[in-house]
């Protein structure tokens, strides 16, 4: 059991990593270009970060599933990736389960994905605060 913690324990820290540097070099790239204004552009802008942060999140929930499969608690790299995704986003659907000494795991990446999507919230709330926060209101006649 400790076993299986320290290696949920590592794989968390891992995300975190993976995080921190993917939302740090997202940050240093919008803090580079100039904020748009006008529907399309933010919408383009908002696109753009959303798709950097889901890429974040399937190269996260892949090292869950790698680490499954080469370790057999998973027969398939497929049947990894789809239990990993379900887990990390905590859907759970039930139908792939892990084998009974590596439930510990799952539930460390159901956490580990309610705390890296919660990250990504707030990364995304940021930038959408510094789009709008940077234009004048308008007041109406």
């Amino acid at each position: 059991m400790l076993t299986r913690l320290l290696v949920g324990c590592s794989l968390m820290a891992i995300c975190v990593i993976i995080h921190a540097g993917g939302l740090t070099w997202a940050l240093g790239r919008l803090r580079e270009a100039a904020m748009p204004s006008g529907f399309w552009p933010s919408t383009g802008l908002f696109v753009v970060v959303a798709l950097w942060i889901v890429l974040l999140h399937l190269v996260e929930i892949s090292l869950w599933a790698v680490v499954y499969v080469s370790n057999g608690a998973m027969p398939d790299l497929s049947s990894a990736l789809y239990f990993s995704a379900v887990t990390y986003t905590t859907t759970g659907y039930g139908d792939v389960v892990l084998p009974r000494e590596w439930r510990l795991d799952g539930a460390m990446e159901a956490l580990t994905g309610i705390l890296m999507c919660g990250w990504s919230t707030g990364f995304f709330f940021a930038i959408v605060s510094r789009l709008y926060g940077s234009q004048p209101t308008r007041t109406r006649p």
